[in-house]
Order: structure tokens, then C-alpha cells, then sequence
């Protein structure tokens, strides 16, 4: 397989290695200067030293290597289980919780969890890496998560979420102060086109995207919403309320760029989920409370305003 990319620089003075580690999800500063030394990366065409500082309109070519197998192995973490029978397992997942291993995060995730909880009981459709795993929400999002023990459940699930009958609803608190009590968010979503990292509104390469949100309370500064997906694309929430001028209180990703009332983190909160039990055909509705850390954070917005 190819793994040779291409970044074009769009602004000078920056060194090839930090440069490479902002714009390549996954890749530290070290392991960037590892590529450079081997000779994976090029600018303009020429090998370069890793303190290579980078003009405007530079063509940065770079070879990835192959990913490295992950070994999964199943880890005691407590889960916080609201659901459980012989088809599905729902959780709610704590803040700062990956939700399967990857680069970065080979172990102490939500699936080496679910693999000393479950034991061999999860489906396999979502491959060796992502036993079981319906949809995903981010590190930084707690929540509620839907989870197959087996295929036939997995396949029932993936379906609902097709054809939006799998329902998900978020609270969150956003920067600004929303004039409309509710309103809708329409705009694709893809790939940041400089920014791997990131995902952006965009027309190129991107998939329809809608979030339906509406106010539950006003703050000096910000507002609390609920947020209601239509389409489950990733970092969805974040991604179209930065694009309407609000992002999330806490999301270093697409709003402010430093902490702000303690959080670290974006305030997003996976708080119900509704969907149709695969082997009974029975609705199932489930709803948590809000964790500890949203609710500090509403105690520090002060009170209320109309």
C-alpha cells in the first residue's frame, strides 16, 4: 500500500518536524524527526535535516510505515454498565476514555475494558481492533455508547444507524450566547484539507452532516444545549457548532486555543440514547445523569440569564 502524502505549507518559519507532527494525526515530534533522519520525508523533492525551517508553497512529501499490529488484551477497568443482556451492552463511558486502541493509546481503552468484562462475547464485524463497537464517541466525550455481543445484534444496530432509527442525544455547553432557541445545522463534513487532525465543513470529499440543537439554558457568555444527531460524522457536534460561531466550552481543537472556566477538553455529553432492541424488536430508552465535571462546569457560568 502507498503511504506517501503531501502537505503544502501555508505559512514560513515553522520546523519540518513540528509541522509534520500538527498536521499528521497520530505522529508525535520524535517519531516525525525519525522519518525525516530515514529519509521518508522530502521538501521540494530533497531530503532535509529535522531543523528544516519550511517557506510558504513548499511541497512536503513524507512515506508513513505501515501500522504496527495492535495486541489487544483484556484490562480490568470498572465499567459503568446501563445495560446488558446476551445481544448488547450499553455503557457510559468517562471523559478522557479512548474508545479502542490506536496510535497513542495501545491499551487501558474502553475495548480492553469490554474484553475483561464480556470475555469472547463481543461481535467481530467491527474488526480485531474495534471488537463490538457500533459507533465511537472522542476521548474528551462522555457518554452513552451501544455496544454488540454479537453479529447478528451488530448488523441490526449498524442498520438503525443507517436509517436513523438508532437515536443519540448530547448535552453541551458552547462559547457565545445563542439568540434562536433551536435551530439546525445542514453542512457536509470531511477531512480539514491542511489539517489532518481536524475535520472541517467542506464540500470536497465530504459527507452530508446534520445537528439539530436547541437551547436549555443561557449563561453571561455562553449557552447550554441539547444537541440531537441526524448523521454521525466525526467530531460532528464540535465541527458544525465552531462553524455557526459557537464552539464547545473546553475544545482546544476548534475553539480557543487555552483553557477557560478549568476545562480541558471539550464540555460534550452523550446523555440519551434511543434505539430498537435487535432480538426483541422491543424500544429501549436510556439516559444518565450529568457527570460531575459538566455540572462544575455549569456552577462556574453563574446564573441563568433570559
Amino acid at each position: 500500500m502507498d503511504n506517501t502524502e503531501l502537505l503544502i505549507i501555508e505559512e514560513s518559519g515553522e520546523r519540518i518536524d513540528a509541522l509534520l507532527a500538527q498536521n499528521v494525526e497520530g505522529l508525535t515530534r520524535s517519531a516525525a524527526q525519525r522519518l525525516i533522519e530515514s529519509g521518508a520525508v522530502l521538501v521540494n523533492g530533497l531530503p532535509v535535516r529535522k531543523n528544516c525551517k519550511c517557506a510558504v508553497g513548499d511541497e512536503v512529501t513524507f512515506t508513513l510505515p505501515e501500522p504496527e499490529d495492535i495486541e489487544l488484551r483484556p484490562q480490568n477497568i470498572p465499567l459503568d454498565i446501563m445495560l446488558e443482556d446476551e445481544d448488547v451492552i450499553v455503557v457510559s463511558k468517562p471523559r478522557g476514555m479512548v474508545v479502542h486502541p490506536a496510535a497513542g493509546h495501545p491499551d487501558s481503552t474502553l475495548v480492553n475494558a469490554l474484553l475483561y468484562h464480556c470475555g469472547d462475547s463481543l461481535s467481530g464485524i467491527g474488526g480485531q481492533k474495534r471488537p463490538g463497537i457500533v459507533h465511537r464517541i472522542d476521548k474528551d466525550t462522555s457518554g452513552l455508547l451501544i455496544v454488540a455481543k454479537n453479529d447478528f445484534a451488530h448488523l441490526n444496530l449498524s442498520a438503525q444507524l443507517s436509517d436513523r432509527s438508532l437515536s443519540r442525544v448530547y448535552e453541551a455547553v458552547v462559547k457565545g450566547r445563542l439568540r434562536e432557541d433551536s435551530g439546525t445545522v445542514d453542512a457536509p463534513i470531511g477531512r480539514h484539507p491542511t489539517d489532518r487532525k481536524r475535520m472541517a465543513v467542506t464540500d470536497k470529499n465530504s459527507r452530508n452532516a446534520v445537528t439539530h440543537w436547541e437551547v436549555i439554558a443561557r449563561y453571561n457568555g455562553y449557552t447550554h444545549i441539547r444537541c440531537r444527531l441526524e448523521t454521525g460524522r466525526t467530531h460532528q457536534i464540535r465541527v458544525h457548532m465552531a462553524h455557526i460561531g459557537h464552539p464547545l466550552l473546553g475544545d482546544f481543537t476548534y475553539g480557543a486555543p487555552s483553557p477557560e472556566k478549568g476545562l480541558i477538553g471539550q464540555c460534550l455529553h452523550a446523555k440519551a440514547l434511543k434505539f430498537i432492541h435487535p432480538r426483541t424488536g422491543e424500544a429501549v430508552q436510556l439516559e444518565t445523569e450529568l457527570p460531575e465535571y459538566f455540572t462544575e462546569v455549569l456552577s462556574r457560568l453563574g446564573n441563568q440569564i433570559g
